[in-house]
């Protein structure tokens, strides 16, 4: 008998991970921010320091702490090209304020990289096995892409979107309407805060959070993470003809729908842009063909 039983907890021992039981957590964010070769030094440390004074802003503390649980778990990574992903901050527990403040020092200390080009689909297909490894078990899986341009490299970025929604794991937008000249001469996007609203976000209440500018990003990235922790979409579905969007969040569908537990992300999408979600790789490969008459690998 005690050879049986021996040999029964050696088997349990061997069993996966994921079929021990997991600390319940009230929403697993990952947080995806662009440090392609557009972004230089000086917004790349406006972007990092908009995410580390939210995270010590006290309402957002609050409400990181006041959900069922009172728990949240982040992580955090930068994204540039289509396989250059650096994970700066592994999956972590938030369950209290000393927890959140030692989140956003280990935060403002990790150094600030630079890269290249921009693969938004890169920067989502790294997500899915980062939330798939995640320790907790997450009421709400929310992957949040900031960036200034649209994807023009890797795979198609409605793709990735549509795996990353076949995992139950809602996009979040926060583009960034840079008005600052392009190193490279690549002119601005005027309409990247409808290319992130059509092409990039999807999920139930699933929303873009438009930064007008750097210097603006710490107000949106308060704004989106406050929606993010208390699960709070925007209260109207704001006007989607053309030109710019309002300043403010938008929804990436119409109301406030209903999640069932067994609903499919796939179907929380906007309709496709009528400029085409490949409209950055297009752009791209005319921007270098006619500047210096090659197109890029």
């Amino acid at each position: 008998m005690r050879a049986l039983v021996a040999l029964f907890a050696l088997f349990l021992s061997t069993l996966p991970a994921i079929a021990q039981d997991k600390l319940e957590i009230d929403l697993a964010l990952a947080l995806g921010i662009d440090i392609s070769g557009s972004i230089d030094p000086d917004e790349a440390r406006l972007q990092r320091e908009g995410y580390v004074n939210a995270f010590r802003d006290p309402v957002i503390v609050k409400a990181i702490l006041g959900g069922a649980n009172g728990r949240i778990a982040v992580s955090y990574y930068e994204w540039s090209d289509s396989w250059m992903q650096k994970l700066l901050i592994d999956w972590t527990l938030l369950d209290s304020e000393a927890a959140i403040h030692a989140f956003a020092t280990r935060l403002s200390e990790a150094p600030i990289s630079i890269a290249r080009r921009t693969s938004i689909s890169g920067a989502i297909r790294y997500a899915i096995p980062l939330f798939g490894r995640s320790p907790y078990e997450a009421q709400r899986k929310v992957l949040d892409v900031s960036g200034d341009g649209s994807n023009n490299d890797g795979g198609l970025v409605t793709e990735m979107r549509h795996e990353a929604l076949k995992e139950r794991i809602v996009i979040n937008g926060l583009p960034i309407m840079n008005d600052r000249p392009n190193p490279f001469g690549f002119p601005n996007e005027t309409d990247l805060d409808r290319y992130y609203l059509h092409c990039v976000t999807g999920g139930p209440r699933s929303f873009v959070e438009v930064a007008r500018s750097f210097e603006d990003f710490p107000r949106a990235v308060r704004k989106k993470l406050l929606q993010e922790v208390a699960d709070v979409g925007p209260r109207q579905d704001f006007d989607d003809g053309p030109g710019p969007l309002r300043e403010g969040t938008q929804l990436a569908q119409a109301g406030r729908p209903r999640v069932r537990p067994d609903d499919d992300y796939t179907k929380f999408v906007r309709p496709e842009y009528e400029l085409g979600c490949d409209v950055g790789e297009r752009r791209s490969r005319e921007f270098w063909q006619r500047r210096f008459g090659v197109t890029p690998d």
